[in-house]
């Protein structure tokens, strides 16, 4: 606590505080309440929460030991707090750390491990708070996730158990066998272990448990095969990366040619395609080790990955606000720098702040990118073929541009592909440009339609469900198909489902479904 603040403080509960001191305490009840308007996502809204509220005393000055016997009886402490009394951190320090105890992947960190992700936070446990609560905002961390990969399909439940369906032609379903599903299975290899994110490749599958680790299995490789190289094996079931042993990872992204992770410390790595110094690394493309990125982000958190035909995109949270840093290929102008040049190390994306955007989350679709900002706006980049960055042409983008047709749709979730990108509205309503395939899920009456300009999916609208997230297939060597997530738990399947991806069995003569159609598969 801070015993030399002016006048003193107190943390109260949203009830009456129960505290034990013969002191004459009527000044309490005018005391004046501050709190933090106008908070944003992964700010520390003590406003908006009601565990905790700070109040000033006027003209209460509190010996330490009153202090100290204040912080262990609060009412707001309703279980231990295990905290000793501190008089060297303030009250609001003393709540966000109180309220970082209660992420999964910060419990388990050691005092040590606590320490330095302080100081790469910017030495605050506000600041902490921030960043644990950036990276839960971007990528569904611990929530249900819907994944569509290429020809398959990977669900995680908000137990944390998965379901896999589709193509298993590398074993990528991970039930021991190369047999497709049709419908979602369970992977119970992996039963009694709580997995938190899911990633999938070309024939490949990645999921992270609430311990940091890795399991794979699929393709033995971490990239697609270049040529010349030796052909992949096979691992049909679920296997540990033992190579991550030593990283605590929350997430991870499959790109063309490489992989990528992300540590809880906000540290990123690359497995493979760092010949040539490709994303900072200068190793063979068939080397099975982890290499931290380097260059501006060594030192900077990032909360979020997204990874792309040979490019990344990483969300990196700096006190002073996010931004976004690109790396790799920049065919189509996909990096957002305003050149088509190859970058080998992370730059940042200087254009997003000349707009005044504040980023939230990024997508890295194969040859285009879009963000999502806090006040709602989404912005794309890249290779504008068949209108995936919604602009209203199919011209490419040097630079991140504000989706003007949006103009009047609070974004909170974006999800790109193949030259397809999709729009979750905080009211649930979900929009689609770009390629016209079944997979923007409009139906018979615009199949093969190109989208040049956001439109509504009036099909999600008509099922009266609230999406909270879209996955699509992100590669152009599969047909594509779309999975929709519900906020009751639903999880809806469109597009091309030729070998289970949908998660439900097709007539003789279908290959795909253009409308959105319930998945029979239980979420809770």
């Amino acid at each position: 606590m801070d015993a030399a603040a002016p006048n003193g403080a107190l943390l109260a509960a949203s009830s009456t505080l129960s505290f034990h001191s013969n002191s004459d305490h009527s000044e309490f009840q005018s005391a004046k309440r501050l709190c933090c308007s106008n908070s944003f996502q992964g700010d520390f809204p003590l406003s908006l929460n009601p565990s905790i509220v700070l109040h000033v005393l006027g003209g209460c000055n509190l010996a330490p030991e009153d202090l100290a016997r204040l912080e262990a009886t609060c009412s707001f402490f309703r279980s231990p707090a295990n905290f000793p009394p501190d008089t060297n951190i303030s009250l609001a320090e003393l709540a966000a750390l109180d309220m970082c105890q209660t992420r999964t992947i910060f419990k388990v960190m050691s005092g040590e491990e606590k320490k330095i992700l302080k100081q790469r936070c910017g030495g605050s446990w506000k600041l902490v708070l921030k960043y644990l609560k950036a990276g839960e905002v971007s990528f569904r961390r611990e929530k249900c996730q819907a994944i569509a990969g290429p020809g398959h399909s990977v669900v995680v439940t908000k137990s944390g158990s998965v379901f896999t369906f589709g193509s298993n032609s590398m074993g990528q379903l991970g039930h021991g066998s190369q047999e497709e599903e049709w419908r979602p299975r369970l992977l119970k290899s992996l039963q009694g272990i709580r997995v938190i994110q899911a990633t999938a490749g070309v024939g490949r599958t990645m999921l992270v448990t609430e311990l940091g680790q890795v399991y794979a299995f699929g393709k033995d490789t971490y990239s697609e095969l270049e040529p010349g190289s030796p052909a992949a094996k096979a691992i049909s079931t679920p296997r540990l990366v033992e190579s991550l042993q030593g990283i605590f990872v929350v997430q991870t992204a499959i790109g063309n040619y490489f992989t990528a992770v992300l540590s809880r410390e906000g540290r990123v790595y690359t497995i493979s395609w760092g010949s040539d110094a490709k994303l900072g690394h200068g190793t063979d493309h068939q080397d099975q080790k982890p290499h931290q990125l380097k260059g501006p982000l060594e030192h900077v958190p990032v909360v979020q990955i997204a990874a792309g035909y040979c490019y990344l995109l990483a969300l990196a949270y700096q006190p002073s606000g996010m931004a976004v840093y690109s790396v790799g290929c920049g065919l189509g102008g996909k990096l957002g720098h305003g050149t088509r040049m190859d970058e080998r190390y992370p730059r940042m994306i200087d254009h997003l702040h000349q707009l005044n955007f504040k980023p939230i989350a990024v997508a890295a679709g194969a040859w285009h990118a879009a963000v999502v900002g806090q006040d709602g706006r989404v912005c794309t980049w890249g290779w504008g073929r068949y209108g995936c960055l919604g602009h209203g042409n199919e011209e490419c983008e040097d630079l991140p541009k504000v989706v003007a047709a949006l103009g009047g749709v609070k974004a909170v979730h974006v999800a790109t592909g193949d030259y397809t990108t999709f729009v979750v509205a905080d009211s649930g309503d979900v929009y689609s440009f770009g390629c016209g395939e079944a997979s923007l899920g409009h139906g018979k009456a615009r199949h093969h339609e190109n989208l040049l300009s956001p439109e509504l999916v009036l099909p999600l609208k008509q099922r009266q469900e609230k999406v909270v997230q879209i996955s699509l297939t992100n590669t152009e060597t599969c047909n594509a198909h779309t999975l929709a997530l519900t906020q009751s738990g639903r999880l809806y399947a469109f597009g091309a489902g030729d070998k289970g991806q949908l998660g439900m069995e097709l007539l003789n003569d279908e290959n795909e479904r253009g409308m959105p159609e319930l998945v029979d598969i239980n979420l809770g």
